[in-house]
């Protein structure tokens, strides 16, 4: 039998806290590095440090400094494009180019380039991954969804490496639509550096969209389980579940590995032990070992440093594939957020904290740029976001219904369940 995840065994809180403070006479002396760069600077300090000035860039020296400007604005709207999104800071961007295109023909040709590369960026930001249709809504007023609205999967898809390969598309597609921005937005409210206010509305939460593709994903893995009326076509749909597992293993597709090992041990599925009897279950316990939340993870984030390393050294997009497991990436990111502060004691920006978070966050982004090696199959796409999904007393009714009920408290759920859900008593 499998065993059930404890939601409290998820995550625990990392390990890192602040850098001891460095005592200085002056903010230019003394100062501790950090990779060859200021470990720590009042915010003051830092905004002299990154602002040209009259004093030291001049009118007269745009020449000098404005390719480094343009290449700043080439970085910083292909990462942040997000950040351009509202009219104030468009009109802050055209101000700049205003400022130099003047200086120089080629300034002006390239910022010209910059400025309908962002738009183009922004409107297929604006377009978003195919939407969950209907997926947030569980079905649960019957015990099996009407044949008119329902396949079973095996029926569409019945190779585990391609499905594999297609929950990896479905992966990718949700992924490249994540700017790094909403990582920065997630703890925006809570940044004395920043106010209280975010500094822009984000009306498309990708974040948010992608972890409930997670849920879905999860729920699908189980009502597939639950919906054959015979404990051998159970056992068959498990088997396969965990070929697929497997396959996303080795492809380095974690997120979709975790969503169907969540599903699968989602209790309403791991009570069938009729069906489990019949499943070889040697692989799963293997693949639940790699995804093991003990040791906050130790085991998959060993699987993850691997998959990492290969895709340095890759020379095809096949061995360049890394989806982590999302949302625990999330709760590293809020503890390292939450559990170093921003300023150190001497009131300095605490620049350690801000580089290990854009080494997270610049990891991501690097994964999530790599190109789809597999071709879609939409009617496989189609069917993971669009065949209905039981909800939770749907899930149990199902269990109820395939194997019954083996205590009392389980006998009175199911008599509940029918009552409202079937109409049955």
């Amino acid at each position: 039998m499998p065993r059930t995840l404890s939601a409290s065994d998820m995550v625990t809180p990392g390990s890192l806290s602040p850098p001891p403070t460095e005592s200085t006479e002056g903010e230019q002396a003394g100062q501790p590095l950090l990779d060859g760069a200021p470990s720590s600077a009042s915010l003051d300090t830092l905004i002299q440090q990154l602002v040209p000035t009259a004093d030291y860039y001049p009118e007269a020296r745009v020449r000098k400094f404005g390719a480094k400007l343009l290449q700043l604005l080439a970085e910083w709207t292909e990462t942040f494009p997000r950040d351009f999104e509202e009219e104030s800071t468009i009109g802050h961007l055209t101000d700049v180019v205003g400022r130099i295109a003047p200086c120089d023909e080629t300034y002006g040709n390239r910022m010209h380039q910059l400025l309908q590369t962002l738009h183009q960026k922004l409107a297929s930001l604006g377009q978003g991954p195919e939407g969950l249709v209907g997926a947030d809504k569980p079905i649960s007023y019957r015990a099996k969804p009407p044949a008119s609205i329902h396949r079973e999967l095996l029926g569409v898809c019945s190779d585990p490496y391609t499905l594999a390969q297609q929950l990896t598309h479905v992966e990718l597609e949700r992924l490249r639509h994540i700017g790094p921005e909403e990582f920065v937005q997630a703890f925006v409210n809570k940044d004395p550096l920043v106010g209280t206010k975010p500094r822009f509305s984000d009306k498309r939460n990708n974040v948010e969209a992608y972890v409930k593709w997670f849920n879905r994903l999860c729920y699908l893995v189980a009502t597939e389980i639950c919906m054959p009326a015979k404990k051998k076509q159970r056992a068959q749909v498990i088997e396969f579940f965990i070929d697929v597992a497997r396959e996303c293993f080795n492809i380095g597709n974690f997120n979709s590995l975790m969503a169907i090992i969540s599903g699968m041990n989602m209790s309403p599925v791991s009570r069938l032990k009729k069906t489990w009897a019949k499943v070889k279950t040697a692989k799963f316990f293997i693949l639940e070992h790699q995804m093991d939340p003990t040791g906050n993870f130790c085991n998959y984030r060993t699987a993850l440093r691997g998959a990492a390393h290969r895709s340095l050294t890759a020379h095809s997009s096949r061995e360049k594939i890394v989806i982590p497991f999302f949302s625990l990436l999330i709760k590293d990111i809020y503890f390292l957020n939450e559990g170093c502060a921003n300023r150190l004691p001497n009131g300095h920006v605490n620049f350690e904290k801000f580089l290990e978070l854009a080494k997270q966050v610049g990891e991501f982004i690097t994964w999530k740029q790599v190109e789809c090696p597999f071709e879609q199959d939409p009617s496989i796409t189609h069917y993971l976001y669009t065949a209905p999904i039981f909800s939770e007393d749907g899930l149990y009714l199902a269990s109820y219904e395939s194997e019954s009920p083996e205590n009392q408290t389980e006998k009175e759920r199911w008599r509940s369940l029918r009552s409202s859900i079937l109409g049955k008593t």
